[in-house]
């Protein structure tokens, strides 16, 4: 056989090992098996909350136990093709069997990486804010050229993107901005993008053309559903409403829409300006309010050592995750799995699988394949 068939189904065959042992194969067969029989059961569905429950966490199982066996009947199926277009000399057989073998190759990649997304919100839909750090109207570009990245990012991926809060920068950029993410697996993904990110360019606001450095934070919550309860003393809350209003000034509502909740014992702040109602905004700067008191508590579950606010109350020099150098060459490095890539506009326009997949298995403790083991 093909040395480039070989090497190909040795990558696929290694992900779909790790993938059997990330699910617990036997256990994860089992358990879809459990859920099949609920999902079959007319009582279920007298309760709402817990029939939904059910159905996800069957639609999720039945992905990656379906999608193992179906790779392993791909792979065997176009091995076997392969064979008997080699044994009659048929090229054009033997190269299509071929590219079916890339493709499984990718898809097994992918779902190893995804197989890492188990944490207990990693299935969830998630917040990204992002904050200009100091620097005026620089650093302000810098963070909205962030926040496109990751509506690039969630986009190629098919995910609903909501911005939920935006303040404009007096000339160009976002001082703040917080967008909701939806979709499969959505926080799993953004959660390792937290953090603050550093950009060195030629700034485009200075007539001189000197080179710059510019600071903004990203921080990624997880949308909660109504599974999870969140008591909030109404005491310990400080509310502020205020104009909403565009770029430089303009498009003012006429009413104070936006709604500003300050957690006082914790310190977090959430505001929302995503509805023309107070009255709505309210209610949805109560539920991101919620998503971070969650994610407090995960981090303390997962014992992180950073203070939630840390990427906030110091966005500059010590601090940053990524570094994304325009000048005086064209690099984004990582600092914390060194994954790099010279080709930034490509990374600023949501590439950033590869880095996600790297911050996630070390994240885990480093354990991946040959296939995953790519992206650094």
């Amino acid at each position: 056989m093909r040395a480039e068939a070989t090497s190909l189904n040795e990558q696929i065959t290694a992900s779909v090992s790790l993938l059997r042992r990330h699910l617990d194969w036997d256990a994860a067969v089992r358990r879809l098996e459990e859920l099949n029989a609920r999902a079959e059961d007319p009582t279920l569905w007298n309760d709402a909350a817990e029939a939904g429950r059910v159905m996800r966490e069957r639609g999720r199982l039945a992905d990656q136990v379906e999608g193992v066996r179906r790779l392993e009947r791909e792979v065997e199926d176009a091995l076997g093709l392969i064979e008997l277009a080699e044994a009659e000399g048929d090229e054009a057989t033997i190269e299509a069997a071929v590219a079916d073998l890339e493709r499984l190759a990718e898809e097994a990649k992918r779902r190893e990486i995804e197989s890492l997304l188990s944490g207990e919100a990693d299935s969830n839909d998630a917040y990204v804010e992002v904050n200009a750090g100091a620097g005026g109207t620089e650093a302000q570009d810098w963070a909205e050229m962030l926040l496109r990245m990751y509506v690039r990012w969630a986009e190629k991926r098919g995910y609903k993107v909501t911005v939920t809060e935006r303040s404009d920068g007096e000339q160009a950029g976002v001082k703040s901005a917080t967008v909701q993410v939806s979709g499969p697996n959505a926080y799993g993904w953004l959660k390792t993008e937290g953090g603050v990110h550093r950009l060195v360019r030629i700034s485009p606001f200075d007539a001189a053309a000197r080179r710059q450095t510019s600071f903004a934070s990203v921080y990624v919550y997880p949308v909660i559903d109504d599974r999870i309860e969140i008591d909030i003393n109404p005491a310990d809350l400080k509310t502020d409403t205020f104009r909403a209003s565009g770029a430089g000034g303009q498009h003012v509502n006429k009413t104070e829409s936006g709604v500003r909740f300050t957690h006082m014992p914790t310190g977090i702040v959430v505001a929302s300006t995503q509805d023309r109602s107070q009255h709505r905004n309210r209610a949805i700067a109560m539920e991101m309010l919620k998503a971070r008191l969650y994610e407090l508590e995960l981090r303390k579950r997962e014992a992180i050592s950073d203070a939630v606010e840390a990427g906030k109350t110091d966005i500059g020099w010590g601090h940053q995750i990524r570094s994304y150098v325009l000048q005086p060459y064209q690099m984004v490095k990582d600092l914390r799995t060194s994954v790099e890539k010279g080709n930034p506009d490509a990374v600023l326009d949501g590439e950033l699988d590869d880095f996600m997949a790297a911050a996630l298995a070390q994240r885990v403790g480093g354990t991946r394949s040959e296939a995953s083991a790519a992206a650094r």
